[in-house]
Parts: structure tokens; C-alpha cells; sequence
């Protein structure tokens, strides 16, 4: 594992339906951002978008959430590593050596004298909450409790950090320390619609929480001004 700091801390989630719309909204700023591509826009343009999105400057959440044997997830890893995308991911339920063999794909796909793609696991989602899994999922742990034993085996097998709500980010950081990396995603300002999240939090309250980055998508993206509210996110987060 590598420190695993991120220069932007505000990571903007590109939830379009197709490359048409998601050049529409990044034509509103005049810099590179730190971009997330899910599995709707990824699944529908695929890897040549990825390749678009860098040579114009972008940083590259690569949110696939791979979760499957380990000898599947590391020749998928090997293919994603070839992307030079920044940052990619994994389901922590996959187990640990799941992750070691994504690490392994990543590492052995990475080319020559570039670093690899940092590496991060899923938690829980935000848009579950302590019910859910304790009656769908059969989990009777407290869900941070939950949270922090994934975490734990994410760290065990050497990915750069987690994926989980900024309620959980603080006790992550208070166990793991500050260079495993939080990816919060959930986060609203207090102006905005909270939609299907549950476990919501403002930027200030996420920077707080010792959270490494946060994931905007809709505060962002589905604002007339996309530019002013990413700046709104921006300073909320830097003056916490």
C-alpha cells in the first residue's frame, strides 16, 4: 500500500447517459477535474471515453465495484490497469484475497514506469442504513462495526483505502490512520435534495469526519451553474 492521498479532494460523479451529455457538462470548466465513471456511462461508451477523459486532463474514478472470484477480478484488473485511470475499485464482501488479486491484476497491467491505479474497496453504501443490512443482508453487527472489519480486510490485503459514508470515515481514520484512504460519497450541502442517499453529510461535516475525498454527484451535475456549485463544494470542504 502507497500513501494514498488525492490532490482533489472533490471528486465529481459523471452520472450521464452517454458521452454527448458528459462532454455538454464538463464544457462548463475551464480545468481538469477529478471525475467518477460508473457502470452506465462506462457500460454504454466504454474504454475509448476513458482514454478521452485523460488526454483531456481528467483525473479517473473508475467506479465498477468489482466483485467476483479472485482469478476473474485479476485478469479484469490486469484490463483496467491499461486505462491509466487513477483510481478503480472492489466490493470488500469479495474477500481478502479477492483484493490481493486485484492488486496483482492492477500491478502486473500497470505499464512500465507508471504508477498503478489506486485500489479501494466498497464498504456499505450510502444508500443502505443499519436495518437493511441487519434484515436483507443478515449482518447483526452495528453497520460501523461492519464498516470497520471490511475496512480492516481491505487493509490486510493491501488496498490504498475504503469506500464508505463519512459517518464512518472518523473511526476508519482514528484505526487505520489518515493515509488509508476514506472516498466518501453521500455528500450534500444543505441546500440540496438528499434523493436516494440515506447516510448524507455536508462537505464541512465529511472534512470533519477525516473523510479523504468526497463524491458530488447530483449537487453538481444537476445544477444550472455547474461550475459555481462545484466551486460552493470546493470551498465548503478547503475552509472546514
Amino acid at each position: 500500500m502507497r500513501h494514498a492521498a488525492v490532490n482533489q479532494p472533490v471528486i465529481v460523479a459523471l452520472d450521464f447517459p452517454n458521452r454527448q451529455d458528459t462532454k455538454a457538462f464538463l464544457s462548463e470548466f475551464k480545468t481538469p477535474l477529478f471525475v467518477k465513471v460508473g457502470m452506465e456511462l462506462f457500460y454504454r461508451e466504454g474504454p475509448a471515453f476513458i482514454h478521452e477523459l485523460k488526454e483531456d486532463g481528467h483525473q479517473v474514478f473508475l467506479d465498477l465495484k468489482l466483485h467476483d472470484i479472485p482469478a476473474t477480478v485479476e485478469r479484469a484488473m490486469r484490463n483496467l490497469a491499461s486505462l491509466n485511470v487513477d483510481l478503480v475499485n472492489v466490493h470488500a464482501q469479495g474477500g481478502t484475497e479477492m483484493m490481493k488479486a486485484a492488486l496483482r491484476g492492477l500491478n502486473e497491467g500497470t505499464e512500465k514506469g507508471r504508477e498503478r491505479p489506486l485500489c479501494i474497496a466498497v464498504t456499505q453504501l450510502t444508500s443502505t442504513n443499519g436495518e437493511m443490512v441487519k434484515r436483507e443482508l443478515g449482518i447483526s453487527e452495528p453497520l460501523e462495526d461492519n464498516v470497520l472489519r471490511l475496512a480492516g480486510s481491505a487493509r490486510e490485503a493491501g488496498l490504498d483505502g475504503i469506500v464508505c459514508s463519512a459517518w464512518e470515515s472518523r473511526a476508519v481514520a482514528e484505526r487505520f490512520g489518515d493515509d488509508f484512504l476514506t472516498v466518501t460519497p453521500g455528500i450534500r450541502r444543505l441546500e440540496d435534495s438528499h434523493s436516494d442517499q440515506k447516510r448524507v453529510v455536508t462537505p464541512a461535516q465529511a472534512k470533519k469526519n477525516r473523510a479523504g475525498a468526497i463524491v458530488v454527484g447530483r449537487g453538481i451535475t444537476r445544477t444550472e451553474h455547474p461550475a459555481v456549485a462545484y466551486e460552493q463544494y470546493e470551498t465548503e470542504w478547503r475552509n472546514s
